[in-house]
Formats: C-alpha cells, sequence, structure tokens
C-alpha cells in the first residue's frame, strides 16, 4: 500500500530559490466524501491520478497512476470543481530530505508553501531559515482545500 508522510510550512524569504529547480502544475479535484481526495495532475506532458485517505496523524493512504495526458485535460476542465490549483513546484533537496517549495497562481496567488516526505512519522528534520510556521494540521493549506476555498478568499 502507498503511503504518504509529510509536514507541511509556511515559507518565509526568498533564499530558497537559489538552489531550487521548478515546474508548473494544474491540478483539480473531483468532488468526493469524508476526507478522501481524488486528484488530476498535469505536468508538462505528464498527467497523473491520485487517490488519497484521511490522514491518520501524518500518515495517509496514497495511490497514483499516470494516464494519459489529453485524458487529464479532459478531466480537469469537465469533471474537477473549479477553480484548478496553478503551481510552481520547486525541489531542493537539503540533507536527507527533499523539500518541495509551491508557489501558488491563480486564484491561490501569493501563497508559498513548503512540504517534506518523511520516511516514518517520527523522522527529525532540520529546519531551513526560510521554513517559517509549520501548517501540517491546518487543512486550509490541503491543496483539495485551496480548490474549495482559494487564498484569495480568505480575507472574506
Amino acid at each position: 500500500m502507498g503511503q504518504e508522510i509529510e509536514r507541511k510550512f509556511l515559507v518565509v524569504g526568498d533564499s530558497w530559490r537559489r538552489a531550487a529547480l521548478g515546474e508548473v502544475m494544474r491540478q483539480g479535484y473531483i468532488p468526493t466524501q469524508d476526507a478522501r481526495t481524488v486528484r488530476v495532475r498535469q505536468v508538462g506532458d505528464l498527467a497523473y491520478l491520485t487517490l488519497k485517505g484521511p490522514a491518520v496523524g501524518l500518515v495517509r493512504p496514497e495511490f497514483e497512476y499516470p494516464i494519459p495526458v489529453e485524458d487529464a485535460q479532459v478531466i480537469l476542465e469537465t469533471l474537477c470543481t473549479p477553480p484548478l490549483v496553478e503551481k510552481t513546484r520547486y525541489r531542493l533537496p537539503l540533507g536527507d530530505v527533499v523539500w518541495e517549495i509551491d508557489e501558488f497562481w491563480g486564484d491561490n496567488r501569493g501563497l508559498i508553501v513548503a512540504e517534506v516526505e518523511l520516511t516514518s512519522p517520527d523522522q527529525a528534520v532540520d529546519l531551513p531559515e526560510w521554513v517559517g510556521a509549520e501548517v501540517t494540521y491546518d487543512p486550509r493549506y490541503q491543496n483539495s482545500n485551496l480548490a474549495r476555498h482559494p487564498y484569495s478568499t480568505w480575507g472574506t
């Protein structure tokens, strides 16, 4: 069984940009019940269907499958609830982990979040100076919630 174990943080400053490589992503969510998530993601000429179950602490079941880009485009435009989540994901290896920094665009412009995937929930990780407040347990920062309640609407 696949699983996701990650911690999520707000990003402060720009010092992370010097060594990070980015790729543009579009993703959408098909409505589900409870804490289950069905996501379609397009990254350049690749696309994926991802299924996620409810989290228990930091651990969440996750299954991801490649799908044809043409199918992903149709699903994003016809089956996913708008707005789509648009972002540039930067990858930055530091020590034993790879940080993923998501700079959001569109309705979530202005939000920058860093994630680090872990091998176990109790794995220690050194936090770089550009890591701010931890938002792992704040559901507003889940991408599926950013699709339903974009960052641009939080002040209202």
